[in-house]
Parts: C-alpha cells; sequence; structure tokens
C-alpha cells in the first residue's frame, strides 16, 4: 500500500447536490425550495423564532433563574485533589501549576469530596463548610 493509492471507503463521501441545474440532476425547477411563499423567493428570510407575528414561545414564557456571567472562571475543587498535591500552601497560583485548574480561572472553591489526612494551609480560596471541618480536623488551617 502505497500513501498515493489512498481512497476513501465507498460510500463515506457524497457528492453535493448542485440545485438548480436542470431537471436531469433532480433539483431542478424549484431547486429544493418548494413552491411559493417566503422561504421560496430569493431573499426571503425571517429571524430564528419569527411565528409569522405570532407572539414567539421565547417572550409567551416567563423569564426564569439567573446565570451567572463569573461562575466560568470559579473553578471547583475536590479534598482528594488536595491530597494528592505535594504542596503544604494552597492558593489559587499553586491550583494552576499543578493543572488542578485552569489558567483562566480567577477564583477557586474548596469542596468536601474526598478525604483529607495531612495538615495543608488554604489562603484565598473559597471553602464549603464540610471542606473547611475537614481541613481542621486534619490539623491544617483556612485563611481568606
Amino acid at each position: 500500500m502505497r500513501l498515493n493509492s489512498l481512497k476513501a471507503a465507498t460510500g463515506s463521501r457524497r457528492m453535493r447536490h448542485r440545485v438548480g441545474r436542470g431537471i436531469g440532476s433532480g433539483w431542478g425547477k424549484t431547486a429544493g425550495r418548494g413552491h411559493k411563499g417566503q422561504s421560496s423567493r430569493s431573499g426571503g428570510f425571517h429571524k430564528v423564532g419569527f411565528e409569522g407575528g405570532q407572539m414567539p414561545l421565547y417572550r409567551r414564557l416567563p423569564k426564569r433563574g439567573f446565570t451567572s456571567l463569573t461562575r466560568r472562571f470559579v473553578a471547583t475543587v475536590r479534598l482528594s485533589q488536595i491530597e494528592r498535591l505535594d504542596a503544604e500552601q494552597i492558593d489559587l497560583a499553586t491550583l494552576q501549576r499543578a493543572g488542578i485548574v485552569s489558567v483562566l480561572a480567577q477564583g477557586a472553591r474548596i469542596v468536601k469530596t474526598g478525604e483529607l489526612s495531612r495538615k495543608v494551609k488554604v489562603r484565598g480560596l473559597g471553602v464549603s463548610a464540610g471542606a473547611r471541618a475537614a481541613i481542621e480536623a486534619a490539623g491544617g488551617t483556612v485563611e481568606s
């Protein structure tokens, strides 16, 4: 076998439809646009969600909930990940160097998932109540 003789498997690549190229192509006359109406015409366009003047669904339903704009910049860290870390002092820079959180993270919050058996000093990170209790039970401290 040679590189110049490689071919795609039969049926894996299909020819694109050349619409509006005569009746022999099977896509002639209306060119797949159907008969009449706005979408059959050139320049016929309506915005996404438009329902012909009826009040659209996204405006009929009530607003609900809240989407935080900063959520993707606050990382979540487990106690089990801190247990594997060989640093005594834990802060955002330490977690970023270890690859536990993204370099884009602007903050981190430690949650109680897993166990912590050694003494660590947590500095400048958010800590859940359960995680704080586990860190202090292991002899560590939490500074905000």
